[in-house]
This record gives structure tokens, sequence and C-alpha cells, in this order.
């Protein structure tokens, strides 16, 4: 098991990364935050996840243990596999999900992409006691959104019609999360800006 791996950021892409570790090159999932976070030539260290399937092997990786350790819990619940517990992860940190368990808060879970009412209640029900207790009780607040370059946008849009949104609505949720600020995030930034809002419009 590839439980950690430090090297040399050699490409990023809009889910991914590929990190060069002694002249071999991983390619790792991870979320946007991550990818927003670091640069290409940077040294990064990973906490990974291998998860295998019949026909593939997919490697995981997160800056933080914690973000690891909730990414394996989250797939202990019952229709979660690991590209939507990827998702979670990319719309809420480990301790705002630790917080909504713990408040039996089902909206917040539902900003999620994918995750409906029924299932962000299955996910309270069985991560209950399984994630660490919140350590505070103040609410974790999201970014705010900004405004997207030029040339990112047909980009961060097919990102979100391959996790499965419809291109109308994938669009719209570029255009929300660049509408009100004069920042210039770079695609993995607006991709993670752009599922936030699509999982607050449920």
């Amino acid at each position: 098991m590839i439980a950690t791996l430090t090297g040399r950021v050699a490409r990023i892409d809009l889910d991914a990364l590929v990190l060069e570790v002694a002249g071999i090159g991983y390619l790792v999932r991870t979320t946007p935050q991550a990818l927003a976070s670091t640069r290409h030539g940077a040294e990064l260290t990973l906490h990974t996840e291998l998860v295998v399937r019949e026909d593939s092997l997919t490697l995981f990786g997160f800056p933080h243990p914690d973000e690891a350790e909730t990414f394996r819990i989250v797939q202990s619940v019952s229709g979660i596999g690991p590209r939507t517990a990827l998702a979670v992860l990319a719309v809420l940190e480990p301790e705002e999900l630790r917080r909504a368990v713990a408040e039996q808060d089902a909206k917040t879970i539902t900003r999620t992409p994918g995750i409906g009412p029924k299932v962000a209640n299955r996910m309270l029900l069985e991560l209950g006691g399984k994630l660490p207790a919140p350590v505070s009780a103040a609410p974790v607040t999201g970014e705010e959104p900004a405004a997207a370059p030029a040339g990112v946008d047909a980009d961060v849009v097919i990102a979100l019609v391959g996790l499965g949104w419809g291109e109308k609505a994938a669009v719209a949720a570029v255009e929300d999360a660049r509408g009100s600020d004069d920042g210039t995030p770079d695609a993995a930034e607006l991709l993670r800006r752009a599922l936030r809002h699509l999982g607050g419009s449920r």
C-alpha cells in the first residue's frame, strides 16, 4: 500500500497532478484546493489512498492526513465511491463535514454535486461515530466566488460535464463563480468555486 508520496510536481491537470518520485511519475487524483495551492516544479508530499478496481488502479492524494482519512471514512457509506468522496472534499473541508455530521446538517452535505437529501441523510446516519468530533462550533465559511481569466472557462465547463453535470448548468456555475470579484483564479480554483455554486443550488 502506498501511504505517502513526496516528489516534484511534474504536471497539473484540472482534477489531478503528476508527482515525480525517484524518476517515476505518479498520476494522483486530488481536490481543486490542493491543485490551486501548488505549482509546477514544487516539492510536494501527498497522503495517498490506492483504489483498486477490476480494470483500474487509481491513486488519490491529499496534502493533509486528515483529508486522506476523511476520504477513506466517507467511502464506508453505502453507495459512496471514491469519485463522490473526492467531490465531498472538493466542497467541504474535513472540519466542516465533521460539524455537519455532529449537527445532523444534511443541507450542508447536499452542497456536494451528485448528493441529494436522501444520500446526505444516509451519510449522517452511517458517519455518526466514525468521524472525529468537530474542533469548535464556529461556522466554516466558504470563499466568495471570483472572476476567472479569459481562456479557462471552457476547460472548467468540460471538467464539470465530466463530473456528471449538464452543460447548461456547468456554464451557469462558471459564470456565477466569477461574477462578483476582480480576482483571477486559475482553472483548478475556478473549478472548486463552481462546484460550490452547483452544490448550493440544490
